[in-house]
């Protein structure tokens, strides 16, 4: 079978571009993925969220044990079916700051400035509140503020931030990131809004696109320094080859793009012919540069039952369902978080480097609560705020465990290695303390719970590394520059390879200061204009 273009993943990015190039009937498309159709019932129930993890549709990766978080190992969940993780994260639609985008254009890659990507933000959104020179109104992508349900907690958040020093910011994607104000999320009458929701079931009906659930990707077929077509598995052995007449498009993702171009021999030469692997091209920054966002918890009791741990409850969870199921509205609607704040720390006062996310969930001190399964969460009710650094200093690396395609990567971030983001991440802890101590929380704080030892310095960061999770957004294992690290150019086509793009999170050259899903979208939104337009 042969195709125009094969896209490997249908992730945010995959279906994005499986949308804008099928929307020509001239143009026949392939989209590959390795999970299955996104039928499972969690996936739209916004507040079914932590169901998800460890499930059929979640990879379920973890890091390497990380020597400066206490030797443990992170859990990495990623989503592995339709929409990728836009079919399993928390919903939050967040650009990230100015400057990211500056920073890009300022290491030579050019028409990815902040003046560039914007008209590509804004192309996808259909935004149901804010109307103005920041936001589209005419996108697939519903971006709103939750409408049906919110907790009295989220108000005495922002009010806390406020009293605390923060500005008032109603509209963190707007003119200012810097400030308070309350979530903007991807849900559409109370249904999460994936990427399949609004891009890929529009296309799926066009006779030119092709989908392929359950392909794990063998390799990438090259010929004379040329992409020519894909190899992927239908089985736990039996394989299909497809052919691409114009481009074999690598949008798997930070963990398995790296991946999928080591087992096509694009990697390191040293590394690769040591696991058996033929080296078609010299490329020693695959799966190099890896980036992610950090964040703790900073707990607290409530005096009232407003929050989630009250409805958590088998009988409260089945009163949810039901509204859920016959008004989509209550409590499930939402998505685990609520509010959010961006401010800087001493070490970067002009430029936002932390975020908190406040969450209507208190997960306990006893360090017993998995975060990523509600069944251990505790009973009683509260709230916690995650301080998360956003600008993080250490560097990491993707690299394959053996040459077999069906062997998970081996995954090491670095996690805290540089000096620099344990004092960010401190600093922003104590700022978030300050805020949970606010006059705003007081009719709700019964007490603060974690740090459960606050008195110094290394007690709260003990704290903070027993609690630190990822917020899943790595990236930059496929950095896009011009320099010996960089893996793809500034239009996202390999090195030296014809035929081949990478159009992910992967690219990014540095992690945006927030959420990552919402750059994925303008990344593939801008790459599908150039591909159509020969770029």
């Amino acid at each position: 079978m042969t195709y125009d273009y094969i896209i490997i993943g249908a992730g945010s990015a995959g279906c994005v571009l499986a949308n804008r190039l099928s929307k020509d009937p001239a143009i026949s498309v392939l989209l590959l993925e390795a999970g299955g159709a996104d039928r499972k019932p969690e996936i739209h129930i916004p507040a079914a969220y932590s169901k998800l993890n460890r499930t059929a549709v979640d990879w379920a990766y973890e890091t390497e044990p990380q020597e400066h978080v206490l030797n443990r190992r992170i859990f990495l969940p990623r989503g592995k079916t339709l929409g990728g993780c836009s079919s399993t994260n928390a919903m939050a639609y967040v650009r990230g700051n100015k400057a990211d985008y500056n920073d890009w254009a300022a290491l030579e890659n050019v028409g990815w400035g902040y003046k560039d990507v914007l008209p590509y933000f804004k192309k996808s959104e259909h935004n149901e509140q804010i109307h103005n020179d920041y936001h589209g109104s005419e996108g697939e992508l519903n971006v709103t503020f939750a409408q049906s349900f919110r907790t009295p907690f989220a108000e005495a958040f922002v009010n806390g931030c406020v009293e605390k020093g923060f500005e008032r910011n109603d509209d963190y994607n707007g003119a200012e990131q810097a400030g308070a104000g309350f979530f903007q999320f991807n849900i559409k009458d109370g249904k999460r809004h994936s990427a399949v929701s609004a891009f890929l079931k529009p296309a799926m009906k066009r006779p030119n696109l092709k989908i392929i659930t359950k392909a794990l990707t063998k390799k990438i077929l090259l010929k004379n320094d040329r992409a020519i077509g894909v190899e992927f598995f239908t089985g736990k052995t039996t394989t299909q080859l497809a052919k691409a007449r114009k481009e074999v498009i690598l949008s798997a993702g930070s963990f398995n793009s790296p991946q999928v171009l080591q087992l096509s021999g694009i990697g390191d030469k040293a590394t690769l012919e040591k696991l058996g692997i033929e080296c078609l091209k010299n490329l020693s920054g695959v799966g190099q540069n890896l980036q992610d966002h950090l964040f703790s918890g900073i707990s607290s009791l409530s005096k009232t039952q407003e929050g989630v741990n009250h409805h958590l409850s088998p009988w409260n969870q089945a009163k949810g369902l039901a509204k859920f199921l016959f008004t989509k509205k209550g409590p499930l609607t939402i998505s685990p978080l609520e509010a959010v704040a961006f401010g800087s720390t001493s070490y970067s006062p002009d430029r936002v480097d932390f975020q908190l996310h406040f969450s209507p969930i208190q997960i306990g001190d006893d360090y017993s609560a998995d975060l990523y399964d509600v069944k251990t969460f505790p009973k009683a009710d509260g709230y916690t705020i995650l301080p998360s650094l956003l600008r993080p200093e250490s560097r990491g690396y993707v690299a394959l465990r053996s040459n077999n395609p069906f062997e998970y990567p081996l995954i090491q971030p670095n996690f805290l290695s540089k000096e620099a983001d344990v004092k960010v991440l401190l600093e922003s802890a104590k700022k978030t303390i300050e805020v949970m101590e606010s006059d705003a929380f007081a009719k709700h704080n019964e007490r603060i719970i974690t740090p459960p030892n606050r008195s110094s310095d290394d007690a709260i960061l003990h704290h903070l590394k027993m609690q630190l999770e990822t917020i899943y957004h790595p990236v930059g294992t496929c950095k896009m520059g011009n320099d010996a690290d960089a893996v793809v150019n500034d239009k996202l086509q390999v090195h030296g390879i014809e035929g081949l793009r990478v159009i992910d999170a992967s690219v990014m050259p540095t992690i945006v200061s927030g959420n990552t899903n919402a750059p994925v979208y303008m990344i593939a939104e801008k790459a599908a204009d150039m591909i159509l337009n020969g770029a």
